[in-house]
């Protein structure tokens, strides 16, 4: 797959050339914690421990470099309490990577800012991400449980914890890129029975988001020529589906425009309330950062949605 190669060719490329650490932390006011008490499931033998590594001047975006995770095997969650005026809403963010590396700050950390700004409990999922083709059983579900389970089971935490945390526990959605949003459709239609065995209270609450975005999302198109969707989420599509906002750019040479297409299409037969946006440029993994493309005001364009299905005030 395309993104596949993308992602090999950026981890390659950078392999060795700048600094890394091991285990993501996030800045020192914010608690990083772990999604499972005690064992994980479906827990599987990496490659190496998960590390941290930096692109430095050889990918920018933006005119900056990112950081990204490799061997996530110990999923986290991150809670980002909302500046000023509490709106009662929150959002689990699902970084890109091809569910091989996680985009920790591109499309995790910076997104976080954007959203507590608004008023926005953020909660950024580090979930597992085994590699496509890395080991047997990897990559998107079906063919690995791992991430599915991991937002899943944040999901249900969030809703847990919603008192807690000041959440309305009926303003809970998601928002992911790339392959994090083939995990938004994911969570969007498998939420009726989790893929695990109960491990707490946390997973008798609802696994359900209120509402979804996909940004540039991919894995959703049969294949990389057809406009037809994935058969393992059109046939769970139902009305229960969550509202969701789609954007993706026609020259996306990552994630082509079908993988967009096929799920507003999926959603529409359906009769699930769907807004899209397409754009001629802008290409791929551009996150939050501003080009003069008319593609990255994305985010406002989200903030005017949210307030049209009444999850946040206008």
């Amino acid at each position: 797959m395309k993104l596949l190669t993308f992602v090999l060719c950026v981890v390659s490329g950078l392999s060795g050339l700048h600094a890394q650490t091991s285990a993501w932390q996030p800045s020192p006011r914010h608690k990083q914690l772990p999604i499972w008490p005690g064992a994980v499931p479906d827990a599987r033998s990496y490659t190496g421990p998960e590390t941290v590594k930096n692109t430095g001047s050889t990918s920018l975006v933006g005119g900056r470099s990112w950081t990204y995770i490799n061997n996530v095997s110990r999923p986290t969650m991150t809670v980002y309490a909302p500046k000023g005026q509490n709106t009662g809403a929150a959002v689990v963010v699902f970084p890109g990577g091809g569910y091989q590396i996680l985009a920790i700050d591109l499309e995790g950390t910076e997104v976080c800012d954007w959203l507590t700004a608004k008023g926005i409990t953020c909660v950024l999922l580090k979930y597992r991400v085994p590699g496509e083709e890395k080991l047997p059983k990897s990559g998107a579900y079906p063919a690995s449980p791992e991430a599915l389970e991991d937002s899943q089971r944040a999901l249900g935490l969030v809703r847990f914890h919603a008192a807690e945390w000041h959440i309305d526990p009926h303003k809970i959605g998601v928002l992911g890129f790339s392959a994090g949003g083939h995990l938004v459709a994911a969570t969007s239609v498998h939420f009726d029975h989790r893929l695990y065995p109960a491990v707490d209270a946390a997973d008798k609450e609802s696994c359900r988001p209120d509402f979804a975005v996909a940004i540039y999302p991919g894995h959703l198109a049969l294949d990389e020529n057809s406009f037809r969707l994935n058969p393992d989420i059109s046939r769970h599509i139902t009305l229960r589906t969550p509202p969701t906002f789609i954007l993706q750019n026609e020259d996306d040479n990552v994630d082509g425009v079908q993988q967009a297409l096929s799920y507003y299409a999926g959603l529409k037969k359906v009769g699930v309330p769907v807004e899209m946006h397409l754009y001629a440029q802008g290409g791929h993994a551009f996150g939050l950062r501003r080009t003069k493309l008319p593609a990255t005001k994305w985010p406002e364009l989200v903030e005017t949605w949210l307030t049209t299905i009444g999850i946040i005030p206008e």
